[in-house]
């Protein structure tokens, strides 16, 4: 087990006379991620609503604010029990046995265009054999394909556009292993959260985007970016792609600032302190699917 603490402050400043704003900064509470503690400060003070979703257990927090600054602060510590298995015996389902709740995952969506990439999909990984190993062969093939590039992408860049450009940022090597994993019928969704473990020389620590696959019948984490350690990944909201899981979605004319985002590993009850680390295993932190 994994005890993690991470906290993230946003600010605004907000012109508007009155302002929506939805976030999913919020840890999600998953059959393996426990959230032990977690605290929200809003400056100036306003009333606020928390929903929980749920199908994606995503937490989705909502409210108005009136014009001038205004601050976020959240803070969790959330004890992460990792499910492990060999990847050798994690299958693939067939889509005729696949969940209901699993299927919206296979098709395509706004970022991940599966139906223009099935050919390459195809060509590139159709005859490989069938399981794990198949989706941890398209991590890899798009974390080579792909250059770590800051503030080479937008809020429109595709899948399809990071397969021609051959540099993104972590969402957007999410987009594409989503496309390509959908095209070979391997149902695939879009994570957001926090990672311990990323490498200080690729700036200040940021939200990190991953793909969880659905195997053997769970969802399996990957990081197609290669620039973080799944093991220290905490997990905030999950969807089809990046427009379901964006932290922060505004409705109005606002500033906004970049986040300043912290996280570290603790000791948990016993006094026992374990460090995120690379592992052969396949990792999940979602219950197996009835």
């Amino acid at each position: 087990m994994v005890r993690l603490e991470y906290s993230i402050e946003l600010a605004y400043q907000i012109a508007d006379s009155r302002c929506d704003f939805i976030f999913m900064i919020h840890a999600a509470q998953t059959a393996q991620q426990r959230i032990v503690s977690e605290s929200l400060e809003i400056l100036p003070a306003l009333e606020s609503d928390l929903h929980t979703d749920p199908a994606s257990r995503s937490r989705i927090l909502r409210l108005t604010a009136n014009a001038g600054p205004l601050t976020l602060r959240y803070r969790a510590t959330v004890d992460v029990q990792h499910h492990v298995d060999p990847p050798e015996q994690v299958p693939e389902i067939a889509v005729r046995a696949l969940p209901a709740a699993v299927l919206p995952f296979l098709v395509p969506s706004r970022y991940c265009q599966s139906d223009r990439l099935q050919r390459l999909a195809l060509k590139e990984f159709g005859a490989l054999r069938q399981g794990y190993g198949r989706a941890q062969t398209i991590c890899e093939w798009v974390n080579q394909r792909v250059t770590f590039q800051s503030n080479s992408s937008t809020a429109e860049t595709s899948a399809l556009d990071t397969l021609i450009d051959e540099a993104g940022v972590c969402r957007d090597f999410a987009h594409l292993m989503i496309a390509l994993c959908r095209a070979v019928n391997l149902p695939a969704r879009f994570v957001t959260g926090i990672d311990y473990g990323a490498d200080p020389a690729l700036g200040p620590l940021d939200f990190h985007a991953y793909v969880e696959v659905f195997l053997g019948r769970r969802w399996y984490l990957f990081d197609p970016s290669g620039n973080a350690i799944p093991m220290g990944f905490v997990r905030m909201a999950t969807g089809r792609d990046a427009a379901d899981c964006a932290f922060a979605t505004m409705f109005g004319s606002i500033d906004s600032w970049q986040p300043v985002i912290h996280i570290e590993a603790l000791p948990d009850d016993s006094g026992r302190l374990t460090l995120p680390s690379h592992v052969a295993g396949a990792l999940s932190t979602d219950a197996e699917a009835g």
